[in-house]
Formats: structure tokens, C-alpha cells, sequence
């Protein structure tokens, strides 16, 4: 059996990209063969394979390999098989033989009858009369062909599974990144919860004053407590911690060795949550800002989560 494949460059990472392709063929006499592995993104495991119909077992054991392999993503995989029907053995047609040989006993004998001479017939003049030999196919063993199938099928496999590492490498890269700039970002902010503080605290006590001024009567106690209420709803001390615990939880996930591509998405809606919390709270300019440069962060982040497994 011979074997050619376009092998990609092999690659380790904690995670797999959902994006692969591998391609091989290979020849085991009389049959040559072409296989195509490929996949893209996909919410669930979606698995569509095109191979032969007739050879009993070969789809099953390949959904359960590639179901093995991955973990969700649209997989396609082809097999195109084809049959060299000049490979056989030359055997001789006992019936035509019979009726070339009668017909020429026939010949020579209305020959001799009416005088004509012919020359002595040749073994070698008869058989290449038609249908005198023929050549004989082998007897397909669709068992020990699937056989070979499903071994070549585990170099492919192989090499598909690399190539989606190598992806995911990149991706772990990107990602952690990413996940450095978030944590920046939220150090940031971090820095300018004291200032802000004292901003807010500043203009609630102005605040109190003007009311208290132009409220004759008003109780001050009252006015006091739900200028509290306010500061406490508007404090993003919360938002920002989380968004800490968001960005290790993500590290534990990237570092986990499993497929965590669907807890990444709902984590990156976690992270969006708490950044639309931190501008809608933000009530400064600087805060606003890096509000902002956190969405424009997460939704990049977001876009790469969707290529892991």
C-alpha cells in the first residue's frame, strides 16, 4: 500500500481551533483512494460523511473516530474510491473457445471440400479472436478493504487533529493577549476608584446642600439616606472585581486542556455584561473611556472565541 498526504505543520496548544483540513490518497491494488477531512464552526458536533454505501461498517467507524476527535463544529469527510479495472487475470472462455474452434473445423473442412488450401490455424491467431480470453477481475474482500480504509484514515485524522492545534495555538495566543489588556484596563479603573470617590462624595454633599436650600421643611435624614441609596447603585467597586475574576477564569479555561469553547462565549458575555455596567456608571470621563476600550477588547475577544473548540 502506498500513501501520500498533505501533512500540515504539527502544533501543540491547551485548545483547539474548530477550523481543520487534511487531505490525503493512498492505493492498495485495485483500488486507489482520495480522502478529505474538513471543518468549520458550528454550535453543536454536526457530522456529514460521503463514502461508499457498500462497504459495511466504514461510516459508523468513522463517526465514531472523528466524534472522538472533536468536540463540536461542522465536520465534512469524503472518500472517493475507484476501481482500476485493468488489474485481473487472463483466462480463457471455454464456451467461445468452443465455437471459434468448431467454426474453424467448419472452415477448413468446406475448404478441403471444394479444393481450397488453407494454412495450418495458430494457437496465437485464436486467441486473439474475441472473447476467446478474457481478463478476470478480483473478488472484492469489502471487510479487508474497510480495514485498510480505517487505517489510512488514522494518518488523516492525525494530521487534521495537528492542524487544529496549530490553530488553536494561535488562538491561546490571541486570546491571552486579549486577556492581558483586560486586566490593564481594569487595573485601570482600579486606580481611579479612590478619585472617583471622592468626586462623587464631593458632588452628593453639594447636592445635599442645594435641596436642603430650596426645600423648606424637607427631611434631611430622609434626603440623606436616598443620596446613599444613589452612590451605592452608582459604586462600580463590584463591575470591577469581577471583571478580575472574569479574566482568571478565563486563564483556567484556556489552560484546562479541554473544550471549553462554549463556557469561553458565555464567560464573554459576562465580561460584556460588566463593561455596559462600568459606562453606564461611569459618570467620568476617564472611567467612560475605559469602559469603552474594554467593549472594543471583549468584542474582539468574542469574535476569536467562536473559532475554539
Amino acid at each position: 500500500m502506498t500513501i501520500t498526504a498533505d501533512t500540515p505543520p504539527k502544533g501543540g496548544s491547551q485548545i483547539k481551533s474548530m477550523t481543520g483540513f487534511a487531505a490525503a490518497t493512498g492505493a492498495d491494488a485495485p483500488f486507489s483512494w482520495a480522502w478529505e477531512v474538513r471543518a468549520v464552526n458550528g454550535r453543536g458536533l454536526d457530522l456529514r460523511l460521503r463514502v461508499p454505501d457498500w462497504i459495511d461498517g466504514l461510516e459508523i467507524a468513522l463517526r465514531k473516530r472523528l466524534g472522538a476527535t472533536m468536540a463540536r463544529g461542522n465536520v465534512t469527510c469524503n472518500l472517493r474510491l475507484n476501481r482500476d479495472e485493468s488489474v485481473g487475470q487472463l483466462a480463457v472462455n471455454e464456451g467461445q473457445l468452443e465455437n471459434v474452434l468448431n467454426a474453424l473445423h467448419l472452415i477448413e473442412t468446406r475448404a478441403m471440400d471444394a479444393g481450397v488450401s488453407l494454412a495450418p490455424s495458430k494457437a496465437t491467431d485464436i486467441v486473439t479472436m474475441r472473447g476467446v480470453l478474457e481478463q478476470t477481475g478480483f473478488e472484492d474482500d469489502a471487510a479487508a478493504l474497510c480495514k485498510v480504509l480505517l487505517d489510512d484514515f488514522e494518518i488523516i485524522l492525525r494530521d487534521f487533529d495537528a492542524m487544529r492545534q496549530q490553530e488553536g495555538a494561535a488562538l491561546h495566543a490571541i486570546l491571552s493577549a486579549q486577556l492581558e489588556e483586560v486586566e490593564t484596563l481594569t487595573a485601570q479603573a482600579t486606580g481611579l476608584l479612590a478619585a472617583r470617590k471622592a468626586e462623587m462624595s464631593a458632588a452628593l454633599r453639594k447636592n445635599l446642600a442645594r435641596v436642603l436650600e430650596n426645600a423648606d421643611g424637607a427631611d434631611a435624614d430622609r434626603i440623606a439616606q436616598e443620596l446613599a441609596i444613589i452612590a451605592v447603585k452608582t459604586d462600580i467597586t463590584e463591575e470591577v472585581d469581577r471583571l478580575g475574576a472574569h479574566v482568571e477564569a478565563a486563564r483556567l479555561l484556556l489552560s484546562s486542556g479541554e473544550a471549553v469553547g462554549r463556557k469561553l462565549d458565555f464567560l464573554m458575555q459576562e465580561f460584556n455584561r460588566e463593561a455596559n455596567t462600568l459606562c453606564s456608571k461611569a459618570q467620568m470621563k476617564e472611567l467612560t473611556q475605559i469602559g469603552l476600550a474594554l467593549k472594543a477588547v471583549i468584542d474582539q475577544m468574542r469574535e476569536q472565541v467562536q473559532n475554539v473548540e
